[in-house]
Order: C-alpha cells, then structure tokens, then sequence
C-alpha cells in the first residue's frame, strides 16, 4: 500500500491513463503514451467507449488545452501564464505524465536556482579523484528529458536568475546540451519538450529575455469565469484532497464551499456579483487555490474538533487568513466588506457572526 501524502499524477491517475491508452487509436506524437486526443480527454475528462469514466483535472476552456498540447507535439515549449493560483503547476504535471508517463523530471525556479539545475552537475569525489568523465556527471532532469524524449518542466521559470534562464536557449532551440568537460553533446531524444510555468505577478523580477520568450509559445491560464465554475473546480479538489488526506469530503456542504468562493470573487473583482457595490480589494490574490485551502482546513477543523460538518464558524478563520496579509490596510478592507456585504446578505448572518468572533 502506498502510504505517500501525495502521489504523483501518473500513480494517482494510473488507471484512467491505462484505460485511455487501451482506447487510443488515434495517431501519437514519437515517444508519446497517448494521442493529443487522449491526452485532452484525461485533462479535461470523458467517459470512454468501454465506459470508464476519465475524471477532469482542469475544469475551464478546452481550446486552451488543446493549444498547450498541440505545442507539445512541435519543437516549440510551452509557457503556462497566470496569476497565482489558476492551476498552472497542476496543468504541467498533468500534461508531463500523459504525455510522458513520468512528471517528476521538474526544475523548481527560485533565486537561487544555479545553472547546474538546468544542466548537469558533478560528483565531485568522483571528479577529483579521476578527473571528468562520463561516470563523474550528474545529469539534471533536463538532461534526463532529453536522453529520454520525456516532458521536462520548469516551475517560475522567472524567479530564476536571467544569467541562468538563457541556459535554455541553447537547449530549446539546438535541442543540444553541450558537455565541453568531455567534448561531448547530449542531443535530444524525439518527445523531449519543455513545459515552464511563470507568475503574472512575477513581472520585473526577472523578466524572460526576447530570445528566450521567442522559444515559448505562451498559454495564459485564467481564472475560473464563472461562479458555478470555480465552485465546481474547489468542489473537486476538496474532495480529493479529503480522500488523500482520510478526511469524509460530504463533510463540507456546497453551500459553504459556495459562500467561500463567493467572497473570493467579489474582493478579486472589487464589486458584489451583482455588480450594485463597489468594494475596495485587498493586497491578496485570493485565488482558486487559496478558497481550496480555506475550505480543506475548515474540514479539518469539523473533523477533528467538530460534529464533523463544515460551518461558517470553521471557514471563518481561514478566510480572515487568506484575505488579511497585511494587517493594516487589508483589515480595513476586510471589516468594510463584512459591515456591508456580509452583515446585509440574507443567510449569511453566521457567516458575519463566525467572522467576527474569529478577529
């Protein structure tokens, strides 16, 4: 038994994939698992000829997906673009492991990401002791990707240093990966590609170079259009994160996991659904994401320390955490939102009493 927090998209997932490979017929790209048809479904889901049903992973626009995949298929990479929390890391790993079967050969950008990562590294006892040599390197997942012909992915691909994002211009575009230590070239297994992921909010930290931009063709992920969609969406992920975590998901009601998302938007957007009042907006995102995060942890309280059924005084401090980050300005923007909104909405009095209480 598998007793991993979280299991990677292709254990998790394995037998939707070996289903949909079962009814793939449809032509496949060199070193795929699955068609580009196939793949779209088990991202977006179906239910097959057989009758297994192939759950979505992404809940939003198909052409979206269809326009990432088919950019898989060429020499092109991808760039998933969005702010934070529009399903972007989610997207890649799900791509990665139908396409390739194996998401985990993942560079995570930060400040500190060297160009080593991108690359190859040394082990360096073997270096010392009997110079560079073939057994010496340490291959990096994109060197991996691309002996194998596998997906590679590049997480905030704009948190890593400019000096070390143009190491993949080189690999992107030559689709070689010089070696001069040996005076050897890895090159490119058919199926290597490249899925990056970067953060709208990111902008001018450091931002893609034209020659590198140009090696992408860019995917901008939004967040959810619809109310009714974005409930959905945390519907989903809750309840398999419940599951994940041993947690009765029919313990958070739709209603409470909609009053969650409801607030979300209207201080995203800045004004009530129904557009007749104007709301100031915090300085956190508040996205999708974050109302999963909410409402998991209100599951957890009504677990653990509850009757089990998720109510507004287990969502309530949740909502004041992810709404208040800066606790000057944006509790000024919370209370204003309760006293009018809140306090005024009919059903939603335990909503503003748990609130309240949770400050």
């Amino acid at each position: 038994m598998n007793h991993a927090l979280r299991q990677h998209a292709e254990q998790q997932f394995a037998g939707e994939l070996a289903a949909l490979a079962r009814n793939d017929s449809k032509p496949r790209p060199p070193n795929w698992l699955l068609s580009p048809w196939a793949v779209a479904a088990y991202l977006l889901g179906t239910t097959l000829a057989d009758g297994t049903e192939i759950t979505p992973k992404y809940i939003g626009d198909r052409r979206l997906i269809e326009i990432a995949i088919a950019t898989l298929a060429t020499d092109r990479a991808l760039l998933l673009l969005g702010v934070p929390g529009t399903a972007k890391t989610w997207v890649a790993e799900h791509l990665a492991a139908a396409v390739s079967g194996d998401s985990t050969l993942l560079v995570q950008g930060t400040a500190g990401t060297s160009e080593d990562s991108l690359r190859y590294g040394w082990n360096y006892a073997e270096l010392l002791a009997k110079g560079p040599s073939a057994r010496a390197l340490v291959p990096s997942p994109m060197m991996r990707a691309m002996q194998t012909g596998k997906i590679a992915r590049v997480e905030e691909l704009t948190r890593i240093p400019a000096d070390v994002q143009d190491t993949l211009i080189t690999l992107l575009s030559e689709k070689t990966l010089p070696v001069p230590e040996l005076g050897e070239e890895v090159q490119a297994v058919r199926g290597f590609n490249v899925i990056a992921t970067a953060n709208n909010r990111d902008r001018g930290v450091n931002e893609l170079s034209s020659a590198l931009r140009r090696r992408f063709n860019t995917v901008v992920l939004p967040l959810p259009a619809q109310l009714e969609e974005e409930v959905r969406i945390v519907e989903t992920r809750v309840g398999q994160l419940g599951r994940a975590l041993e947690l009765p998901a029919e313990a958070a009601p739709l209603e409470e996991i909609r009053r969650v998302v409801t607030v979300f938007r209207e201080l995203r957007a800045g004004a009530t659904e129904d557009g007749k009042t104007k709301l100031k907006s915090p300085t956190a995102t508040l996205s999708t994401a974050e109302a999963i995060s909410v409402v998991n942890q209100g599951l957890s309280l009504a677990v653990h320390f509850g009757d089990g059924i998720v109510r507004a005084s287990e969502v309530a401090g949740g909502l004041l955490g992810a709404v208040v980050k800066d606790p000057v300005q944006d509790r000024v923007v919370w209370r204003e939102y309760l006293e009018t909104v809140v306090k005024e909405r009919p059903g939603w009095k335990d909503l503003y009493r748990a609130c309240r209480d949770a400050e």
